[in-house]
């Protein structure tokens, strides 16, 4: 019974494991092909197509799925204009505000189920803009310091467009406006800096501190949201009034 035990455990942890990893692989299909959708195939003129590729490979996302689901969002292959972008706005328990990001193809069943996760959570949905205004939408990307000269980096970043450079351990953090991420994103690649972490972020304008009570029931509602297929790699949330 032991041995069968062990085998059982192997198989579910193995299971959860491919699961896991399809989950990812889907989030990352979809950036791509909405990357290669708005800006064309080509990586080397499309900052968002080349750094979604960058983080699919990280991931170790086979060849073939990439090239497909760059041919998606240039029309070689149908799918991508069933894809959707769509920010939903939340409030979490003890008027904590999420925002939470989703691609999906179908926009029915996403609201269900995020719905759900709200609600099992101990929050509930917001009205579009109630949450939005208190965030800023930035452009976020990282290079590790090492080997690097921070002046020269830093000069290349603000040249582009970027509002803020600053290094934090063994990175430099670069904040650009969103309508400068994707040029500052191909000065730093050009310039031949290698991005670790390269994204558009929801910024809170305001941060708070809150006690464990409140931090533990949030992270149980972020753990759900996660699980869903459709919601991307990163939620944002701030202390915020109760709706």
């Amino acid at each position: 019974m032991s041995g069968h035990s062990k085998w059982s455990t192997i198989k579910r942890r193995k299971g959860a494991e491919d699961a896991k990893r399809g989950k990812i692989f889907t989030r990352l299909a979809r950036d791509i092909t909405m990357a290669a959708r708005e800006g064309g195939g080509d990586e080397n003129s499309n900052p968002r197509l080349k750094l979604a590729i960058v983080k699919a490979r990280q991931a170790n996302m086979p060849k073939d799925n990439i090239e497909r689901a760059i041919k998606r969002g240039t029309g070689e292959l149908e799918g991508a204009n069933a894809i959707e972008e769509i920010t939903y706005e939340a409030y979490g328990p003890e008027g904590i505000a999420f925002i939470i990001e989703v691609m999906t193809d179908n926009k029915n069943r996403t609201l269900a189920e995020v719905k759900h996760a709200i609600n099992r959570g101990g929050g509930s949905l917001a009205a579009s803009g109630s949450v939005a205004w208190q965030f800023t939408q930035k452009g976020y990307l990282t290079v590790k310091s090492e080997g690097k000269d921070f002046e020269e980096l830093f000069m290349v970043a603000a040249e582009a467009g970027a509002d803020d450079v600053s290094e934090e351990d063994d990175m430099f953090i670069i904040y650009t406006p969103r309508e400068k991420y994707g040029a500052v994103a191909q000065a730093l690649a050009d310039a031949g800096y290698e991005t670790d972490e390269s994204e558009l972020q929801w910024k809170p304008q305001n941060e708070t501190q809150v006690s464990n009570e409140k931090a533990i029931s949030n992270l149980r509602l972020i753990e759900m949201l996660e699980e869903l297929d459709d919601v991307q790699d990163h939620l944002v949330l701030t202390q915020a009034p109760p709706p």
